[in-house]
């Protein structure tokens, strides 16, 4: 990104909020000859930190591995963008936060380590004997030529095994444990003091290793229940679910603990991927953004959200249309089409609105999408006493609980799998909405899924 100094920043973020109710990015961006993403980013951090916050950084900012892992945990469990992420943790470069996710989900927490300052230290190089002359080596004893060969031959098994220390990272094992066990597998082989010596262990440090290698493993029934439950839900859970399902169970465990469990068993979540639009300009009346992002209820039927979402399988299309309430992220109705008509949300709508008590009147919230701007569509919620709720154009924040439900959908049961035909998708999905509802639990509902939680609330009540 090009150096701009601080007035120009806020004469940009000025120009911006001028005309925000106008489509003040595409305006914005065309009269300074900026992209949208900058515009974006610098109003953010203007929101965010005010006019302090777009003064050029004077030196660079350095921070802990546990900082960066907490923004990229967030980024990726709640779903947040990086626009978002940059207002919640109060940064100003989403460069900054992009390397950081990419680094992580390349390597893992090693990517987000800090590189050690100064030129590299050289390990000393093992000793080896001398490559002797050969009038020397006329004078050697057979004994002392066959020990060389002995060492030599050693040497060159240790080092083929080398070559596998980077599985120490993977496994979650010590660089040194992983030599020692090497030194096991050859010590039938090679003789031990041999393989010490090119290894550069001391010999306690080796049979400490020996004696651990031998000892049980005290967490082996915790790693069978993370298996489990791991599999159980297909490698949707994370860390922090599986943690709230051993407590469910009994077992009192530190997330952290879970945590390493899983990196040393390879063991990780699924990656979210992205979405479909059905924006097609005005073509009826748009209405208010009342949600205004307050995605929190204080109860059921208080505030639901809704939108469209596409599925393609071997170029056969499915699409989605469900209503989801804030109070507990329950999925209230749904429906299923081939192709993207106006029945796809009237049926789902009737569904929904059958569900409701005479005194439910909750808010509705979509984007502009030609269906919710259908007279029908708007007298049925007039009807009924809903009140109706729209984003803004082009902007997919104001819907977030919803984006990020198709997020969670598509990462947990049809991205990386392999269907036949779209009524074997269709089948998939129904069946993951229902388990979505009532058995995946979420760590902000206190470890109950959706259904669970409305229930236990609605008996405290």
């Amino acid at each position: 990104m090009a150096k701009y100094s601080q007035q120009f920043k806020l004469e940009v973020v000025q120009n911006y909020l001028s005309n925000k109710n106008d489509d003040g990015f595409r305006k914005t961006a065309n009269k300074y000859k900026l992209d949208r993403a900058t515009i974006r980013q610098w109003v953010a951090i203007y929101q965010t930190l005010g006019e302090d916050g777009l003064k050029p950084q004077s030196h660079r900012i350095t921070y802990s591995t546990e900082f960066k892992l907490k923004v990229v945990l967030k980024i990726l469990n709640d779903g947040l963008s990086l626009i978002d992420a940059l207002r919640f943790f109060k940064l100003k470069e989403v460069g900054t936060l992009s390397t950081w996710l990419r680094k992580y989900q390349a390597h893992g927490i090693d990517g987000l380590k800090s590189k050690p300052k100064g030129r590299p230290k050289q390990m000393p190089k093992p000793q080896r004997p001398r490559i002797k002359t050969s009038q020397e080596d006329r004078n050697k004893t057979q004994e002392q030529l066959l020990e060389e060969l002995a060492y030599l031959r050693a040497e060159v098994a240790y080092l083929k095994k080398r070559r596998a220390l980077s599985e120490a990272q993977r496994t979650g094992k010590s660089r040194t444990a992983t030599a020692a066990r090497f030194i096991s597998e050859l010590r039938q082989s090679y003789q031990l003091r041999h393989l010490l010596r090119i290894s550069e262990m001391a010999r306690s440090t080796y049979f400490y290793h020996e004696q651990q290698s031998k000892r049980e493993d005290k967490y082996s029934d915790l790693k069978q229940q993370i298996k489990a439950i791991y599999h159980k839900h297909k490698g949707r859970y994370g860390y922090r679910r599986i943690t709230l399902a051993l407590k469910n169970l009994g077992f009192t465990i530190n997330h952290k603990c879970v945590q390493r469990l899983m990196q040393s068993m390879q063991l990780r979540s699924c990656i979210r991927a992205v979405k479909y639009r059905s924006y097609k300009g005005q073509i009826g009346k748009i209405a208010k953004n009342v949600l205004q992002r307050q995605f929190k209820a204080d109860k059921p039927n208080q505030k639901w959200v809704t939108d469209v979402t596409e599925f393609n399988v071997r170029g056969e299309k499915l699409y989605l249309s469900p209503i989801m309430d804030l109070f507990n992220g329950e999925i209230i109705a749904f429906q299923l089409q081939r192709r993207p008509l106006f029945g796809l949300v009237k049926d789902m709508l009737k569904d929904a609105i059958a569900k409701l008590s005479p005194n439910d009147k909750p808010i509705i919230h979509s984007d502009q999408g030609w269906q919710y701007q259908m007279r029908f569509y708007q007298q049925q919620l007039q009807q009924h006493g809903l009140i109706q709720s729209m984003s803004r154009k082009g902007n997919c924040l104001d819907n977030a609980s919803m984006e990020s439900f198709f997020g969670i959908l598509k990462s947990e049961c049809f991205y990386g799998e392999e269907f036949n035909s779209v009524e074997e998708l269709e089948q998939t999905v129904k069946e993951y909405i229902h388990y979505y509802n009532h058995e995946r639990i979420k760590v902000k509902l206190k470890g109950l899924s959706p259904v669970q939680y409305r229930t236990q609330s609605l008996k405290a009540a």
